[in-house]
C-alpha cells in the first residue's frame, strides 16, 4: 500500500493563480513595466519564482534580463505580502486529505515556490498539522524537476519509492516523480493543458479527488 503522499502546491492543492498574477503585476507595475495576463502567468509558472520573473521580463521585452535582480528582489517582497491572495483549496482536497489522514498516510508537499511562501500558504490554507512535512525552494537544493529534494521527504517519512505516491499538475511534477521511481499522478484540473500532461508519461492522470482516492484504495487492495 502506499504509506505516503507528497504534493505539489500551486495548481495540485491550491488555486494559486490568482495570487501569482496580482503579485507579478503589483511588482510590474511598481517598476513601469508592462503587466502579464494569467494565461501568461499560467504558462510562466512551475519552475520557480526566477524562471516566472525571467519569462515576465522576457514577455516585456527584456531578452537580456537587465532588470531582473531589482525585478525580483521586488516580487519576493510583494509576493511575501500577496501569497494567499485569493488562494483556496481546489475541490475535493480537503476531504482526500483527511481520507488519507485516516489511513495513516504521511503527506507532504515540495514545492518550486519559495520555501517561507510555500509553509505560509499550506499552514494558512490547510492549518499547521495536516501535513508532516512541507518544502519549498531552498537555495543550494535543487529544484524541481531534480528528484533530490522528493526523495529526501521520502527518506524523512520512512518510506521507499514504491510506497510513496507523488502528484502534482505540470510536465515538471511528471519528470520529478518519474526520476524518483514514484508512482505519479497528474491532476487535469491545473495549470497545465491535458496534451501537456500527457506529453509527460505520469502512470496516471485523473480528473477528480476521488479518482486519487481509487488508486489508493486498490493499491491497498492488491497487498
Amino acid at each position: 500500500m502506499y504509506k505516503a503522499c507528497v504534493f505539489d502546491l500551486d495548481g495540485t492543492l491550491t488555486d494559486t493563480l490568482e495570487s501569482l498574477t496580482y503579485s507579478v503585476n503589483e511588482t510590474m507595475k511598481e517598476l513601469g513595466l508592462p503587466e502579464i495576463t494569467s494565461g501568461q502567468c499560467r504558462e510562466f509558472v512551475g519552475n520557480g519564482a526566477k524562471v516566472l520573473i525571467e519569462k515576465t521580463l522576457r514577455a516585456a521585452g527584456d531578452e537580456n534580463l537587465t532588470r531582473f535582480e531589482e525585478t525580483f528582489a521586488a516580487y519576493q517582497r510583494i509576493f511575501d505580502k500577496y501569497c494567499t491572495y485569493h488562494v483556496a483549496p481546489y475541490p475535493g482536497i480537503t476531504e482526500m486529505l483527511e481520507d488519507m489522514k485516516k489511513q495513516g498516510m504521511k503527506l507532504g508537499v515540495l514545492s518550486n515556490k519559495p520555501d517561507r511562501q510555500a509553509v505560509h500558504v499550506v499552514e494558512e490554507i490547510f492549518g499547521a498539522n495536516v501535513f508532516d512535512h512541507i518544502q519549498g525552494q531552498k537555495d543550494g537544493i535543487p529544484r524541481k524537476p531534480d528528484p533530490a529534494a522528493l526523495l529526501y521527504i521520502a527518506d524523512e517519512f520512512g518510506v521507499e519509492s514504491a510506497e510513496t505516491l507523488y502528484i502534482g499538475d505540470s510536465e515538471v511534477d511528471g519528470a520529478t516523480g518519474n526520476a524518483a521511481g514514484m508512482d505519479t499522478v497528474l491532476v487535469s484540473w491545473g495549470f497545465r493543458s491535458r496534451s501537456v500532461l500527457e506529453a509527460a508519461k505520469p502512470r496516471f492522470i485523473v480528473d477528480t479527488t476521488d479518482e486519487i482516492l481509487k488508486i489508493v484504495r486498490e493499491k491497498g487492495e492488491k497487498i
